[in-house]
């Protein structure tokens, strides 16, 4: 018996150092913040080490331990949810703000005119780097549960079942979140980039 369990230690040991760069990258891409990814990889290594005996083996291990990850993500996100109600709540509300003064009483947009880094060709503009850091600085603007939606839509092509599940809200609150975050991004690139 204690052979086995220091079987599954050492395999354990392997499993670290291969996985956690890995692991890692995937939970800093999800919270955009190297201290909350490091807790989460640790998080994930520390409930995966006292389950260990439960792993049958019949998914990899790198699957098992990024579906622990995947849970210990949406956990950070809930619990985020209820314990900041009222900061994410001023920063949506400030994002509220800022995107209904684009349209009029009527919704129509207030202004008809394009501005001029629209014109641009799109790859010609993804290929710049200075307009690429200033993208992620938008992105980095937006309130967290904003950014989650718009790079679970746009970077990761995800299904908007899935982000509602993941966020745990609503279909309706999911469009508005995307829709008014498209908003934002398009008066901040074009406030940092012109």
């Amino acid at each position: 018996m204690e052979i086995i369990k220091q079987n599954r230690q050492k395999e354990f040991e392997i499993w670290v150092t291969k996985f956690s760069d890995e692991l890692f990258s995937w939970a800093l891409y999800k919270t955009s913040s190297k201290e909350i990814a490091e807790d989460l990889v640790q998080e994930t290594f520390l409930a995966a080490f006292h389950k260990i005996e439960s792993f049958k083996g019949d998914s990899q291990p790198k699957t098992w331990l990024f579906s622990i990850l995947k849970n210990k993500i949406i956990d950070y996100y809930r619990l985020d949810a209820k314990t900041s109600k009222f900061n994410r709540s001023l920063s949506e509300n400030i994002g509220n703000e800022v995107t209904d003064g684009l349209f009029n009483t009527n919704e129509n947009w207030v202004s008809n005119e394009i501005n001029a880094i629209w014109n641009n060709d799109e790859e010609e503009l993804l290929d710049n780097p200075e307009f690429n850091h200033v993208l992620k600085e938008c992105m980095d603007d937006l309130p967290s549960k904003w950014k989650n939606a718009f790079t679970s839509k746009y970077l990761t092509n995800k299904k908007a079942e899935e982000i509602c599940q993941d966020l745990d809200i609503s279909v309706t609150n999911y469009w508005q979140i995307v829709h008014r975050s498209k908003l934002l991004m398009k008066k901040c690139l074009e406030l940092k980039w012109i």
